[in-house]
């Protein structure tokens, strides 16, 4: 995944395992944040994170159409935020890619799925509030 350097806006790759560390721009040596923000994916990029990401993975699947995701979308954007470095969200549109829709059995949207070392340690459909989606991630970064 490319991400934009704040400082000097130098394009930096970074990979899957390391979204949710700090790091540095290959440019400028400005530090580079963990992710902070909603990733939206498509399916490549989706097994990619969710296969090589060392802390859990929240998933919201929407749809551009669907009312109750664009009322669910501030929230997770708010999630991502406050679980950057801990945590990393993911946005999947499942007009664009059904087919990852379809390994978690999404039925209604927005359907919210957390995943830690790739294996589902929940899943919900319906819209919450960001505490909740945070309380998920904190839950699964627990030991089991």
């Amino acid at each position: 995944m490319n991400r934009t350097c704040p400082s000097c806006g130098a394009q930096n790759r970074i990979p899957a395992r390391h979204l949710a560390d700090t790091g540095k721009c290959g440019a400028c040596k400005t530090a580079l944040p963990a992710q902070a923000e909603p990733i939206d994916v498509d399916a490549a990029m989706f097994d990619d994170i969710v296969k090589n990401a060392r802390v859990p993975v929240l998933v919201d699947f929407w749809a551009a159409w669907c009312g109750p995701c664009r009322s669910a979308a501030p929230e997770v954007k708010k999630t991502a935020a406050q679980v950057a470095g801990r945590g990393i969200v993911l946005k999947v549109d499942t007009e664009r890619h059904p087919q990852v829709a379809q390994r978690f059995g999404v039925q209604g949207i927005p359907n919210f799925v957390v995943l830690r070392e790739g294996k589902v340690v929940s899943q919900q459909a319906g819209v919450v509030p960001a505490a909740q989606m945070v309380r998920w991630i904190e839950d699964a970064r627990a030991p089991a």
